[in-house]
């Protein structure tokens, strides 16, 4: 095996799977489960696995001697081509595992980086899994590079003495250097783009991945998403209309899937991607019934979300493929943890106008029923309340008329006015940051 050819593609490889479980480690009733789907995924055939229970990894192999000494012979019998473990290893234990197995060693990090690297079809998505992989392998450009060796000193050659292998890291700095330049751009375009949807109530479909998030997409909105039963089929945000029942048009977007333990560089690589679940009014968190890790994977996607800043976002619950389940008995046991989820199924179309009712509601909780006084010649203002809110009737008093409409919060603080912002009935409404910012605003708006 040369070196240079582990960070190649797994496709066709025979894999054996490792998993080391902690007592902090969630638990899960098949502890492989996962691990084999993005084996899978990666393109690998699955031929084994074996699982340890340790309090701590091993800090030179993380395995313990006796566990590899017999993962050493199952490599062996079933004629394995590579490892796969569900942890993530060091360079210096990647290096001397494949020393005592005699194949590649991959850890989760890598095998992710390698199913994303596969799936993405973007020039965004592209450029964020190219950063995420280079600053993976950084550290282990020794273990890539071991055929390179020192320069002879001699003539020419005096002075630094420089390896290869620094010249290749120095390469490497700099594509990693160039590449978050480039995100650093898209990650602005993206902002713009996002910035610019701001006339229409957003909401973003976010959840593990595989809990069928595109399916749900395609079935609200006819969006012809590609839709598959395997980890990680969307990588790049997508946005449709959605014509919500009883509401009118609001932007749904899918988004990329979430997964336990998933690699901080892919978290930071994918940061324009996530713009559009930051900036969204609504979340719809999709969890996916039909597994049994069904709340870990609730539990990973909250944790995610909390990583990234976006954790205090009103979100709805929705427990997805309800079709798939033979007893209720999970389904009663995630709702009596979660009584506002909302089952659906969004293969059979199930479970559709009750979670249309919610998503109205939720929507409907940050809009404030408003009377606004101001000169009827303020046709911008005017024409600003009838685009981003609905309004419900106009009392004209002479040169001046009292609009009665229905406006989203985060817009109250724009309105411009020349006379009193009251709510209906004619309370007095607050300031939306103190003073006289209504005063103030109505000018930018005249």
């Amino acid at each position: 095996m040369e070196e240079r050819d582990r960070f190649q593609s797994v496709a066709e490889e025979r894999a054996v799977l490792v998993r080391v479980i902690f007592p902090e480690s969630p638990f899960e009733d098949e502890p492989l489960d996962e691990l084999r789907g993005l084996a899978t995924t990666a393109g690998t055939i699955v031929v084994g696995g074996m699982t340890q229970r340790r309090n701590k990894p091993n800090a030179t192999a993380y395995l313990g001697k006796g566990k590899i000494e017999e993962l050493k012979v199952f490599v062996e019998n079933q004629n394995a081509d590579v490892v796969i473990f569900d942890n993530d290893l060091s360079p210096a234990q990647t290096r001397n595992l494949e020393k005592a197995f005699k194949v590649k060693v991959i850890d989760r990090t890598e095998l992710i980086l390698d199913i994303f690297a596969r799936s993405a079809q973007t020039y965004e998505a592209r450029l964020a899994v190219e950063l995420a992989q280079l600053e993976y392998s950084l550290p282990r450009l020794k273990r890539m590079w071991t055929h390179l060796s020192r320069y002879n000193m001699g003539v020419g050659m005096r002075g630094p003495g420089e390896k290869q292998l620094e010249v290749d890291r120095r390469l490497v700095e700099k594509r990693i250097h160039d590449l978050k330049a480039e995100l650093k751009g898209v990650e602005k375009r993206k902002e713009r783009q996002v910035a610019s949807r701001r006339g229409h109530m957003t909401v973003s479909l976010v959840g593990y991945t595989n809990a069928g998030k595109s399916t749900l997409m395609n079935a609200l909105t006819d969006a012809s998403v590609e839709a598959k039963d395997k980890l990680f089929a969307t990588l790049d945000t997508r946005t449709r209309r959605w014509q919500l029942p009883n509401w009118g048009p609001v932007l749904l977007s899918d988004t990329v899937g979430f997964i336990r333990d998933l690699p901080h560089r892919l978290i930071a690589s994918f940061k324009a991607t996530l713009e559009e679940v930051r900036q969204a009014d609504l979340l719809l968190h999709i969890a996916d019934i039909s597994n049994p890790a069904v709340f870990n994977q609730i539990d990973a996607v909250a944790d995610v979300l909390g990583e990234v800043g976006i954790e205090e976002k009103d979100m709805l619950l929705v427990i997805n493929k309800t079709d798939c389940l033979l007893t209720s008995s999970r389904l009663d046991a995630v709702l009596s943890r979660f009584p506002n989820a909302i089952p659906i199924s969004a293969a059979n179309d199930q479970g559709f106008d009750r979670l249309a009712l919610a998503v109205s509601d939720a929507i409907s909780r940050t809009f404030h029923d408003v009377d606004i006084e101001t000169g009827v010649e303020n046709g911008r203002l005017m024409a600003y309340l009838a685009e981003h809110g609905e309004v419900l009737s106009q009392q004209f008093k002479g040169n001046r008329v009292v609009i009665h409409c229905r406006l989203p919060e985060k817009y109250l603080g724009r309105i411009n006015e020349e006379g009193t912002l009251v709510m209906k009935h004619g309370s007095e409404f607050p300031p939306q940051s103190g003073g006289s910012q209504d005063a103030e605003s109505v000018k930018g708006l005249t």
